[in-house]
């Protein structure tokens, strides 16, 4: 937590230029972040996570994107999720 304050008070401070930089040093941090949680899921694991209104969708990965998984849930349909967005059901 502290870390956070600490670069919320030198976005206060930057300028314009300074800005942008740390814009695409989030993005590309969010990128990598993404990427990092797509790699921990392969084809065929069980996976839950929570849909439209709030409800939880379980079903199983049908495909691994760079950032994003398609999950396959029998009773709702075909999800494509953030990767971050999913929790495994593996044992």
């Amino acid at each position: 937590m502290n870390n956070a304050l600490t670069a919320i008070k030198a976005i206060h401070k930057a300028d314009r230029s300074d800005l942008n930089k740390i814009i695409e040093a989030v993005k590309l941090q969010q990128k990598f972040l993404a990427k990092q949680a797509a790699r921990t899921f392969t084809i065929g694991d069980t996976v839950q996570f929570k849909g439209r209104g709030n409800r939880t969708v379980v079903g199983t990965v049908h495909k691994v994107n760079p950032k994003t998984i398609v999950v396959d849930s029998p009773s709702q349909g075909r999800w494509k999720v953030t990767a971050s967005m999913l929790q495994s059901l593996e044992a």
